[in-house]
């Protein structure tokens, strides 16, 4: 189960950020988000901004990453499935791309604040810019049918170009290739609290120092493989199904509004220009400061949860749900994320809001 709570206004006193979120977008089709917003006590955005057309991103030179936290996007609008990630994202590259890692890629580029079909960047790989990835069945459909094949056919049954897609870590180096990303680069699948796993170890890499920057992604497709092993899991909710979908979250050193990003390092070890993730040249600025993630739960009363999803999002929860808290920590100073099941345990953190 994944919940996110509001927390009361004592609850941020000795507040200890360790990353700060640049970025938040979702891409989870059929998820009306500003619906479930207003639900949640916050005014939806307005009409204009999820056009009846189907989804949109930021266009033009104004352009600028912001996903659902900032003002002016369209990241609330419907998210792009995958059979329909080429209207976003240009067709070339995509032929043999999964879905799970279409709508990956998409929530990176929502969340990057890219116009659709924008050219790809070439050049260098930014080494100081990782990708951490979390998702327990984004590959088992591929996984499943090689493995089928090879067993009623043998060896010649399986072509070299499926291979790529047989890899569990397939979407983080999916993402770190198509949009130019050289850090450090892993996937998290330990079941229902892989999200904010995923998170931590974010956080422990800008920590250490072998990122700026860190580029999270949830994701889980909902395939009949998928589907069907997600329902017979021992930690499953009965009669709650397996959504599919993605959230991307940028994450930064965990500074203070009082204390700005600093400017990024002029070049690398190899003395070239690292890449910059914002196509306009802006600042950087935090929309929403993240705690330590925690084992347990605290005692709060909810404002969102799976049951009013009527769905779970398994692996990528605790991603989307701290994409949906960003949103919130516009109308309250904190939201507290919370992700997992009785079986894989239960963990939690704090999104709380920066000062405008």
């Amino acid at each position: 189960m994944t919940t996110v709570h509001a927390v009361p206004s004592p609850a941020t006193t000795g507040f200890r950020p360790v990353a700060a979120v640049l970025s938040a977008a979702l891409n989870v089709p059929g998820l009306d988000v500003p619906t479930l917003l207003a639900d949640a006590g916050r005014p939806a955005p307005d009409a204009d901004l999820a056009p009846a057309g189907g989804p949109t991103v930021p266009a033009g030179p104004g352009a600028r990453p912001g996903g659902v936290g900032a003002p002016d996007d369209a990241a609330d609008g419907p998210g792009w499935p995958p059979e329909r990630a080429a209207e976003l994202l240009g067709r070339k590259g995509l032929l043999a791309k999964e879905p799970a890692t279409r709508l990956a890629l998409c929530a990176v580029h929502r969340a990057l604040g890219l116009p659709p079909k924008a050219p790809r960047r070439t050049g260098p790989a930014d080494p100081r810019t990782a990708v951490v990835v979390s998702s327990n069945l984004g590959n088992v459909a591929t996984v499943g049918d090689i493995a089928g094949r090879l067993r009623d056919g043998g060896p010649r049954e399986v072509g070299p170009l499926e291979a790529p897609n047989a890899s569990s870590n397939v979407i983080a180096g999916a993402i770190a290739i198509w949009f130019r990303f050289g850090g450090p680069n892993l996937t998290v699948c330990s079941g229902a609290t892989a999200g904010l796993d995923a998170i931590w170890l974010a956080g422990l890499l800008l920590r250490v120092g072998r990122a700026d920057r860190v580029v999270v992604v949830g994701v889980e497709p909902d395939d009949p493989q998928a589907r069907a092993l997600h329902a017979a899991r021992r930690g499953a909710t009965p009669g709650r199904p397996l959504r599919a979908g993605a959230a991307c979250l940028l994450l930064g050193p965990p500074d203070t509004p009082e204390r700005p990003l600093p400017p990024r390092d002029p070049a690398d070890a190899a003395g070239r220009p690292p890449a910059s993730l914002d196509p306009t040249g802006t600042p950087e600025r935090p929309l929403a400061l993240l705690g330590p993630v925690r084992d347990g739960a605290s005692d709060t009363d909810p404002l969102v949860d799976e049951a009013r999803l009527d769905a779970d999002h398994y692996g990528a929860a605790g991603v989307v749900h701290t994409a949906l808290a960003v949103r919130l920590t516009a109308g309250t100073p904190a939201v507290a994320v919370r992700c997992g099941d009785p079986v894989d345990g239960v963990r939690e953190t704090t999104v709380r809001a920066v000062p405008r």
